[in-house]
This record gives structure tokens, sequence and C-alpha cells, in this order.
């Protein structure tokens, strides 16, 4: 898939829009995420996949936790 069908992928839906924007703050946990949206865990877990397959997202793990915020390419 192409880098501009990805993107356009993880912006077409308003689900993945309210993380990402719940994600501008900076870093959170996937239960932040599930609390700031009111999404059902599955659910964000889903869109959070997706994001991150889009290339939009990155996490990182810290111990039973993992943290998702905006990839920042330079």
């Amino acid at each position: 898939m192409s880098l501009k069908a990805k993107l356009f992928r993880g912006l077409g839906d308003s689900t993945r829009l309210s993380i990402l924007e719940c994600l501008r703050v900076g870093e959170k946990s996937n239960s932040q995420i599930v609390e700031e949206t009111g999404q059902s865990q599955s659910n964000v877990s889903n869109h959070l996949s997706c994001l991150l397959d889009c290339g939009l997202v990155q996490n990182r793990r810290e111990g039973k936790n993992i943290f998702y915020s905006l990839r920042n390419k330079k």
C-alpha cells in the first residue's frame, strides 16, 4: 500500500481521528485513550493497530503497560 493510501486510511475514521487528537498532547497508555475517547477497549486496540500499521503512531512497552504517541518523522 502506498504512503498516501496508508495516510488516508489512518485518517478515514472518526475514532482514529479522536485517538490522534488525544495523543496530540503527549504519550498515553491504552487505558487512558479508552477513557478519553469513550470507546471500548477492543475498539481502541483495533484502531491503534491500524494507526501503527499506517505509521501515524508509535508505541513502547513499560512493564505490562503499552504507551502510544504520535510518530514524528523528521
